[in-house]
């Protein structure tokens, strides 16, 4: 899709701080994360909305998000990774998963923009465990 951001993200063309990525799947952290560690998920072909995937791929990608939740739960010491789907902002299947250390830290009112260094240091660290 020539207007869809992720897509855009996906092939290249638009720079993002990656955590990972094999030919079908990336994922890289949020600009604008809830919690430090906020990774989104992403199919690299697009996808409007994540129930509209065939189950191959839907089923990839949920197995995928939770290989990651284990990185990102270890190099962020968090307690729990918390995910969220929505699909309104960006209408391009995308998984959220949130490092959460308590009760309401999954609360967009908390996102707040993140200096690109601090990004990197993070996925260094998210990254220095392999899945």
């Amino acid at each position: 899709m020539i207007h869809c951001i992720f897509c855009k993200i996906a092939s290249g063309a638009i720079p993002c701080t990656k955590v990972w990525e094999n030919k079908k799947y990336l994922a890289f952290l949020d600009i604008n994360p809830i919690t430090p560690g906020h990774t989104l998920l992403i199919p690299k072909k697009h996808h409007d909305y994540i129930f509209d995937m065939n189950d191959e791929e839907y089923n990839e990608l949920m197995g995928i998000a939770k290989k990651l939740s284990v990185k990102i739960k270890k190099s962020m010491n968090s307690k729990k990774i918390g995910m969220m789907v929505e699909g309104f902002l960006v209408h391009h299947t995308h998984i959220h998963l949130i490092p959460l250390q308590k009760a309401g830290d999954l609360n967009t009112e908390n996102a707040k923009k993140e200096s690109p260094e601090r990004l990197t240091v993070i996925a260094e660290k998210i990254k220095a465990g392999e899945i």
